[in-house]
């Protein structure tokens, strides 16, 4: 996280984080939870195991695209399984969740969360798939 702050990346924390970073920690409110920076933004809550991450996550998170960096296997295999984000990934960077990595073409702004069909709705308008990926630290050159 220094290297965060050295770029000048809010921190946002909760109470505990304190407990293990000394940098400067804004303190999370519980709309930064849900925010969506799209700055040099980042909060970060402390969790006492996996089932309040993917709980926590499953209530705040855009549904799109999370994470994972773990060296167990069993751990990971139950994150990617219960999270609710349409491309859970394990040890591998979310820079990868872009349409033209998956092989889609380019990028349309439309929302994977709600469908809109219009017209003929058959099963394929109204089925939408979760990408589980797995690496060994992959990151996006």
């Amino acid at each position: 996280m220094n290297e965060l702050q050295n770029k000048n990346c809010k921190i946002y924390g909760d109470r505990f984080l304190k407990k293990y970073y000394r940098g400067k920690i804004l303190p999370a409110k519980e709309k930064n939870w849900s925010t969506e920076y799209l700055a040099p933004a980042v909060s970060v809550k402390i969790v006492n195991n996996l089932k309040e991450s993917i709980d926590h996550i499953n209530k705040y998170g855009t549904m799109h695209t999370d994470c994972i960096i773990t060296n167990n296997k069993k751990t990971a295999k139950n994150f990617l399984r219960n999270i609710k984000s349409s491309i859970a990934m394990h040890n591998t960077s979310t820079q990868f969740a872009d349409g033209g990595e998956f092989g889609f073409g380019g990028e349309v702004g439309i929302s994977t969360n709600i469908l809109p069909p219009r017209g003929p709705v058959g099963l394929n308008q109204l089925v939408s798939y979760k990408y589980e990926i797995t690496s060994k630290g992959k990151t996006r050159k």
